[in-house]
């Protein structure tokens, strides 16, 4: 017998209601509007196509987000799995509260946005109908000493783009050169069935988990941003050349560019490792940053003029 999942909302504090209802409020503009970083990125990428076809596509995906904000709907049917990345201090005053803050704000922009029902228990194989279920939304947290403020990613990762995912750990002597083969085979395999022009964020790490997170938090960073490290933008700079030159251009029929950018991210490794995941964010890159300090004012800095 199946034991359906269950959940009620818990209570909170008047500052805990507060929040969560900041958060499905932005959870709604976020399944809508995409960032500013990325239309402008759609903007610039229009200007390069030439081919009617291609013109037709950019041209059907401006009407689709003009759509989306004038009729309060979400851009795409996939309103992804929500994921939470999270930088906060020991200090923040609803950290207690913070998970099921999460776990609240989604189950009520469900109702409200609305968004599509996508958690599913695995092998009791049942839709929540809640977008909430065990794991959902994932929730990944770094604790940043004793401040009092909170920065928080907001992410719709949807299932044709980022979470089929792949990540592998290198022998090293497959080099930073197995790295870049890794992340071309990827493309040429499945860039197409991605919704591109594509946000590709690279992680290279020491094992698979922490590739992984790394490729994730690559796509959290703005499309036109530039790794802190030398060697790190260098190896952007020839994947996106690289990927380009595949030829995808938007949505797969073809084109001079098939990426708005490429983002890694990377960290110490094991002298016997290099482990290296890609994760692919679509032309509907829907992420959203919010800002908190310890009274709750917030600032949203992919969203310039959108009060919440």
């Amino acid at each position: 017998m199946v034991v359906k999942y269950q959940y009620a909302e818990p209570t909170f504090s008047a500052k805990g209601t507060q929040m969560r209802d900041i958060l499905a409020n932005y959870i709604a503009v976020v399944s809508r509007r995409l960032p500013d970083d990325v239309t402008s990125k759609l903007k610039e990428l229009a200007k390069v196509e030439v081919d009617p076809l291609q013109e037709l596509i950019y041209d059907t995906m401006k009407e689709n987000q003009l759509l989306a904000e004038k009729m309060k709907r979400p851009s795409c049917q996939d309103t992804g799995a929500l994921q939470f990345f999270v930088k906060v201090g020991a200090k923040f005053p609803l950290l207690a509260e913070l998970n099921d803050i999460l776990k609240s704000a989604v189950y009520r922009a469900t109702k409200e946005a609305p968004l599509r029902h996508n958690a599913v228990e695995t092998f009791d194989e049942y839709n929540t109908g809640l977008n909430i279920g065990n794991g959902i939304p994932s929730v990944f947290v770094d604790l940043d000493g004793d401040s009092d403020r909170c920065e928080m990613y907001v992410y719709m990762a949807g299932g044709g783009c980022t979470l089929p995912g792949e990540a592998m750990v290198l022998m090293p002597g497959q080099g930073y050169e197995g790295v870049v083969r890794f992340v071309m085979d990827r493309m040429t395999s499945y860039g197409i069935n991605a919704c591109p022009p594509l946000l590709v964020g690279v992680g290279v790490a020491t094992s698979v988990e922490t590739a992984a997170m790394n490729s994730k938090l690559a796509l959290m960073r703005r499309v036109d941003s530039v790794s802190p490290n030398a060697n790190a933008a260098k190896l952007e700079h020839l994947l996106e050349d690289g990927i380009n030159n595949i030829g995808l251009g938007p949505q797969g029929v073809g084109g001079r560019k098939s990426v708005m950018g490429v983002n890694v991210v990377n960290t110490a490794r094991h002298p016997s490792t290099i482990g290296v995941a890609v994760s692919t964010g679509c032309w509907s890159h829907r992420r959203g940053l919010i800002n908190f300090d310890a009274d709750l004012n917030y600032d949203l800095p992919y969203n310039k003029g959108v009060e919440l």
